[in-house]
């Protein structure tokens, strides 16, 4: 059973940084994870995701602001989130999927994801 925490969530004002972390006890032979994001009274929605053959995918709303990356021998994935706006205020999670990215990138639906973080909260003050 593949677990998963998140760290690295905190209060940062508009146009900062912040990086979380998400601890795996292991990996799915083939693998997506994926970080996810809800704020309150909104659905969740995918932020980016990244697969076991080093496939990546990013929401339009982060591209170029955000960067998920893979530490295998740590069993950790990353989110790297600098300038930062109000709107990327939300509850952060990180997911595992055995799904793989399809070859045309687009974001998996999180229905895909078997394994879930507690999540990190994220506010950005304006």
């Amino acid at each position: 059973q593949v677990h998963l925490v998140e760290s690295g969530g905190g209060s940062v004002q508009s146009g900062g940084s912040l990086r979380l972390s998400c601890v795996t006890s292991e990996y799915y032979p083939s693998y997506c994870m994926g970080w996810f994001r809800q704020a309150p009274g909104k659905e969740r929605e995918g932020v980016a995701q990244i697969d076991s053959e080093g496939k990546l995918v990013y929401a339009d709303s982060v591209k170029g602001r955000f960067t998920i990356s893979q530490d295998i021998g740590k069993n950790t994935v990353y989110l790297e989130m600098n300038d930062l706006k109000p709107e990327d205020t939300a509850m952060y999670y990180c997911a595992a999927s055995k799904w793989l990215l399809p070859d045309r990138l687009v974001l998996i639906s999180s229905i895909l994801f078997d394994t879930w973080g507690q999540g990190t909260q994220v506010t950005v003050s304006s």
